[in-house]
């Protein structure tokens, strides 16, 4: 492991020494000496962990040096040592992006030591970050996030790519578990945003008394309930980027506060008069037609053009007859090596099988199958007999001639209801769906029936 590497810059003979003689008490630090800011500046290039700086040297100002270092390195990390205690001499430096602020003193040690160990613990704190973040973003590269090889997929990531050069609103649309936070995420993490956060946020899954303070925070005391400050969503989001699911199940009063902080880049929280300016790209996912919604009355006309950008379809798995076998394995592998066993072999009338369904849960419901094929199968390999469909077939045929799209829909959740003993939050949980799209379904068909 390399040594913590630490710059004394001190012009004072004896105080240099004892800066050095202390530090060097731990073995695991390398400490180099400079009497002047030319020499050190010069060798700014070889990017100390720590510098402890003097603040009058006999060349220049603490002040320059520290902008200098600042400018040079932004991540290299400043204690300034100074015989002066003026408190806003201290917070001017400290604003500069001084780490801390030592007066000189004959017992300086103990404060020294403290001050960079606490500097060398957030260093490896950081290293962690960093290299958590380039493990996901190696995650989410467009390969290793979204499986297969169709046209239409292909199509999916030549799309992606002219997504994560800029920053123009991208709608993902798509059925239930076609993988629409995936193509968000591949957006994110690889694009100049990627290493702040993304904030997914299920516009369906909230209740709408909730969403608004879920969204922009709320004050301590702002309504009963709220016993301490809430940020928001979109405060969590700045610099990142900021994941709408469901955004067409959005109450049409909060679309217009929604426009609003979309269009002045700020927000305001519940019970506070204080705007808070926020930077965060926004992606939405919709397994709606927005513009269908618009024309119905139920989504804002300026709020669909605000959103309005690239429009990623992530299409069906039934229109992805090639990546079937190729998603199957995948996720066979992806199972057994997280649970430390040989993957079976996928079987050609398992296979067959897998060909001849029309998988209306997507890619979703193809890992659930794969996965239950996986703990079912014997000897290595996965027969057609491990395959179970879970009897969807019940709730997906007959093909849908002669039903309306309204008609399907209720009976899919009429079907799901009673398979979970009409336990909607079981339902919506597997529908993957807002309990609010359940209560309207089952509303409306109480209206048609009281006709």
């Amino acid at each position: 492991m390399a040594k913590f590497s630490i710059f004394v810059v001190e012009d004072d003979e004896w105080y240099r020494e004892l800066l050095t003689y202390n530090l060097s008490l731990n073995p695991d630090y390398e400490i180099r000496k400079f009497d002047n800011a030319k020499s050190f500046l010069d060798e700014l290039d070889q990017n100390p962990d720590v510098v402890t700086l003097d603040y009058r040297l006999p060349d220049m100002e603490g002040e320059e040096v520290l902008r200098k270092i600042k400018d040079y390195n932004p991540a290299i990390e400043v204690i300034i040592i100074s015989e002066q205690e003026k408190i806003e001499t201290a917070v001017n430096l400290l604003n500069l992006g001084a780490y801390d602020y030592i007066v000189k003193s004959r017992d300086i040690r103990d404060k020294l030591l403290n001050t960079v160990s606490n500097i060398r613990k957030q260093s490896h704190l950081k290293e962690k970050v960093a290299t958590l973040q380039k493990e996901v973003q190696k995650k989410y590269s467009f390969e290793n996030s979204i499986i297969g090889s169709s046209d239409s997929i292909k199509k999916v990531f030549s799309l992606l790519e002219k997504a994560i050069g800029n920053n123009i609103s991208v709608i993902i649309t798509g059925e239930t578990g076609t993988g629409k936070e995936l193509a968000a995420k591949a957006i994110h993490y690889n694009s100049t945003r990627k290493n702040y956060p993304f904030v997914p946020v299920n516009v369906a899954a909230i209740p709408k008394d909730l969403i608004e303070s879920e969204l922009f925070g709320h004050e301590k005391g702002a309504f009963t309930g709220a016993n301490y400050r809430r940020i928001g969503k979109f405060e969590e989001a700045d610099k990142g980027t900021l994941f709408l699911d469901e955004i067409g199940e959005m109450d049409l009063t909060l679309q217009a506060k929604l426009l609003r902080a979309l269009q002045e880049k700020e927000v305001t929280r519940i019970g506070s008069n204080k705007t808070i300016k926020t930077d965060c790209r926004i992606i939405v996912a919709t397994n709606k037609n927005l513009l269908q919604e618009v024309k119905a009355g139920k989504f804002r006309e300026d709020l669909y053009y605000r959103l309005f950008g690239l429009t990623v379809d992530m299409p069906p798995l039934r229109n992805r007859n090639k990546d079937i076998i190729i998603l199957a394995k995948y996720f066979i592998t992806s199972f057994c090596q997280e649970n430390k066993q040989e993957p079976p072999v996928l079987s050609n009338k398992a296979q067959k099988k897998l060909l001849n369904y029309s998988f209306p849960g997507n890619v979703r419901e193809l890992k659930s199958i794969v996965e239950l094929a996986t703990v079912m199968s014997n000897n290595g390999e996965i027969t057609e007999d491990d395959i179970n469909f879970s009897n969807n077939e019940e709730l997906y045929d007959p093909p849908l001639s002669g039903m309306t799209l309204r008609e399907h829909t209720t009976r899919i959740i009429k079907l799901y209801l009673k398979k979970h003993e009409n336990n909607i939050k079981d339902a919506a949980k597997e529908l993957d769906i807002g309990y609010s799209t359940i209560y309207r379904v089952l509303k409306n068909e109480k209206i048609d029936d009281d006709d």
